[in-house]
């Protein structure tokens, strides 16, 4: 595990390390073969709106003015096998809150892993994705000073694993350490009850962690997308009827172009960390790419903060920019067929703004280090939306405008 600004191995990332492995020696024997550890969070999350609901992105409830323990609450405990000198096991189960609504219990990592030499491993099985700089550890509240990562940025990505297999090799040049990672699979999730999967997943992942607590990260990984919406279908059936009944409107190439079946999507991410002392940092900048309705969006964040005895203030601005809707709407207004909404330009453009999620933050939060194995944390933010942004179940008023929603949240997360 790692904590914020990732150095080589950061203070809080050892203390987790440290209390796992001192749980781990006083629960199993010293021979044991299998090692247990675990991580939660408690939090609640309120707004100043009732129009749209706070969430991590690809949840279905969240927090309005009425405060809500579904955003960041969560269980996770994990198993490690060591085999032998070579050969060892990961497993680990999590419960919050899915894509469905509910919190049952998934089998986010369970992997074998070869460590072949000192420098070069191998792993098949279900892995965390390496999306971004905090992939691995995202969903460990203790190992971050974040209440949660910035979802301007790691909002993008409705995956937080992927079944395949990895190779990674890690090298020493002098005082810096290079470590380069390529992987390739298939993923699926479930975003907002919508079923979405990625095949032909294939990408990269390489880092270069310098003397005086600089680290920089470089990713790209790309794959074939389909989001498996009744509704979306329903659409880009419609427009296809429509296609030879209306010659010469291009109603066809609108929907082929909307249509999110099996089509191309590539994610592509830069990251600087800097810990020294008291003082932390971190940013990330973040590139979505598809060939479907879903937009092409940048995504970037800039965290700095202060360690101050047990507390740690942090700033975080952020930005979630859509670049590309993808759709080229040429369907000329109000065509005449029977049957169909008298405006199917409108119906277009309508569903294109309901995917439009650009939004700016403002966050400032501090962490309470209360417990060798506990923090408490308090983050409030304020954010700009242009239509829905990242916000669940918005109004019609809400997903047309232009909005600004203060969010406040406490939480507290702990290692065991």
């Amino acid at each position: 595990m790692k904590q914020l600004a990732k150095g080589r191995l950061t203070s809080l990332a050892l203390a987790v390390c440290a209390f796992a492995a001192q749980a781990q020696d006083a629960a199993a024997p010293a021979d044991s073969v299998f090692s247990f550890s675990g991580f939660g969070t408690v939090g609640v999350v309120g707004s100043n709106t009732d129009e749209a609901r706070y969430v991590i992105s690809g949840q279905p409830k969240g927090a309005t003015k009425s405060w809500s323990g579904n955003v960041d609450s969560k269980l996770g405990v994990q198993v490690n096998a060591k085999l032998n000198a070579m050969f060892s096991a990961t497993a680990q189960v999590l419960s919050k809150q899915n894509g469905d609504g509910n919190y049952r219990p998934e089998l986010e990592w369970a992997f074998a892993k070869a460590q072949f030499t000192p420098a070069i491993s191998a792993r098949v099985g279900r892995m965390g994705g390496p999306f971004f700089a905090v992939s691995d550890f995202r969903d460990v509240g203790y190992a971050n000073t974040w209440l949660r990562p910035p979802q301007d940025v790691y909002g993008q990505v409705p995956v937080s694993h992927f079944d395949g297999g990895d190779l990674s090799y890690q090298a020493s040049l002098g005082a810096t350490t290079l470590n380069f990672q390529v992987y390739g699979g298939k993923s699926s999730s479930v975003f907002e009850g919508v079923d979405v999967k990625m095949e032909k997943v294939l990408g990269f992942s390489a880092s270069a962690e310098f003397d005086g607590g600089f680290t920089l990260r470089a990713g790209h990984v790309e794959g074939k997308l389909t989001v498996d919406s009744p509704s979306l279908k329903q659409l880009v059936g419609v427009l296809s009827l429509l296609d030879a009944k209306v010659p010469g409107a291009g109603i066809g190439a609108v929907g082929n172009q909307i249509d999110a079946t099996n089509k191309k999507v590539t994610f592509t991410g830069f990251g600087l960390t800097w810990d020294q002392g008291n003082l932390l940092a971190m940013a990330e900048y973040t590139m979505r790419r598809t060939e479907s309705y879903v937009p092409d969006t940048d995504g970037w964040y800039a965290t700095v903060g202060y360690r101050l005895g047990k507390f740690t203030p942090y700033l975080t601005i952020s930005e979630l920019k859509q670049k590309d809707s993808n759709v080229n709407n040429t369907i000329p207004p109000k065509i005449p067929v029977a049957g169909v909404t008298p405006d199917l330009r409108a119906l277009v453009d309508g569903t294109l703004r309901s995917q439009s999620n650009q939004q700016k933050t403002q966050a400032l939060g501090v962490r309470w280090d209360a417990y060798r194995n506990i923090a408490v944390k308090g983050q409030f933010e304020r954010i700009k939306a242009d239509g829905p942004g990242l916000f669940s179940s918005p109004s019609e008023a809400f997903t047309a405008g232009q909005n600004t929603v203060n969010v406040y949240s406490v939480a507290v997360d702990f290692v065991f």
